[in-house]
């Protein structure tokens, strides 16, 4: 009789791992769902990926801004402007590009210089303003460009691209409106803009085709202090 419970224990335990070895593992729980808004620039997700977000008309003048760097130089050397076009040196060439792309967090003096018209032959062909103030800003979205003082005033996040630029998508204030903090909401303040290191603490943003006046805007950035 003993034996013949010994003999019925070890079938059952040997049952038990066979039954073991062939069954699999139970699947592994759903990653958990991501955050509301995970591509959009009016949320607080952080936006990695600026091809997700760009309007058709801003994807459209950044493809086509070496057209536009073409179109404005020509014009903004045949014809009469306002300023020293001459002093600006790597501002104006188009490779100009160093790595490093990204600025740090902190304030900058910043200048607008506007090339080509878009009233053709009978515009300014350029327009070097003064100095105003910029600010970069490390936010929880990523990098934040925003001009200050100034009539006109763009505000917009960096995303990075690689080591030579970095893609801006903004918005443009106006004389005494509040800072444009929204992106996609209104076309017609929408901008694009790319980001480049020009010296070893010299940026610029390249504006292709903005909304009015010029062809192509480029805003100088150096450390305040």
């Amino acid at each position: 009789m003993r034996s013949f419970v010994r003999l019925a224990l070890s079938i059952s335990a040997v049952a038990v791992l066979a039954a073991c070895a062939t069954t699999p593992p139970p699947p592994p729980p759903p990653p958990p769902p991501a955050g509301p808004g995970a591509g959009g620039a009016g949320t607080g997700a952080t936006l990695m990926d600026w091809r997700g977000v760009i309007t058709s008309g801003d994807r459209d003048r950044y493809v086509r801004r070496d057209a536009a760097w073409s179109l404005a130089l020509q014009q903004a050397r045949r014809q009469k402007g306002s300023g020293d076009l001459n002093s600006l040196g790597d501002l104006i060439d188009p490779g100009a590009a160093r790595p490093g792309a990204a600025p740090r967090p902190g304030n900058y003096r910043c200048r607008t210089v506007k090339l080509g018209s878009q009233g053709g032959e009978t515009g300014l062909g350029y327009v070097v303003y003064g100095w105003f103030g910029c600010r970069i800003e490390q936010t929880p979205r990523g990098l934040k460009f925003t001009k200050t003082t100034g009539s006109q005033r763009p505000s917009g996040l960096l995303f990075p691209e690689n080591d030579r630029h970095m893609v801006l998508l903004g918005s443009m204030a106006l004389a005494q409106e509040p800072p444009a903090n929204s992106y996609g909401q209104n076309p017609d303040r929408d901008l694009v803009a790319v980001m480049e290191r020009i010296d070893d603490a010299r940026w610029r943003l390249v504006i292709p085709w903005p909304q009015n006046e010029s062809n192509l805007d480029l805003i100088e950035l150096v450390p305040a202090n």
